[in-house]
């Protein structure tokens, strides 16, 4: 096996395409919504578009692409993209809210006090329409580049 392989994938070439794009768009779209300039959104966790929704859905479009929609290997990579996007707005949005709840109540029982200014990370999870817009990411550049590379 040649690592140079893995640059030749074309399964994962697609995926972490979509990884790269949606993560890159994250400032700018936060950019555009908030007039909040924030380059730690290129290297979290949540935002718009859902990073984990485009490399898992570009993922299982070029299985399904290369392998066939029938076949049991695009069948695991639907099921995979799906766990996924599913825990990203469930699991992963729950803690979100959770530890947004838990500085609220810190900052509140202990304003003035000299305690510790760690906080939780809030932003960790996805809204329903990140993961669906990441996952029409995903979608679309597997798409594009199963059809426009040779």
């Amino acid at each position: 096996m040649n690592v140079s392989d893995l640059f030749q994938n074309p399964i994962l070439l697609p995926a972490f395409l979509a990884w790269m794009v949606a993560q890159a768009s994250k400032v700018p779209v936060e950019w555009a919504r908030r007039r909040r300039l924030d380059l730690g959104l290129w290297v979290s966790a949540g935002g718009m578009p859902s990073s984990h929704a485009a490399l898992v859905s570009a993922m299982a479009t070029a299985v399904g692409l290369r392998e066939g929609l029938t076949s049991t290997v695009f069948a695991i990579s639907a099921i995979v993209a799906l766990i996924v996007m599913y825990d990203a707005a469930g699991v992963r949005r729950a803690a979100s809210i959770q530890a947004r709840i838990l500085n609220q109540i810190l900052e509140e029982v202990f304003t003035g006090r000299p305690l510790s200014e760690q906080r939780l990370k809030e932003l960790i999870g996805h809204t329903p329409m990140e993961v669906f817009v990441g996952a029409l990411l995903g979608l679309g550049i597997a798409w594009l580049w199963w059809h426009f590379t040779p």
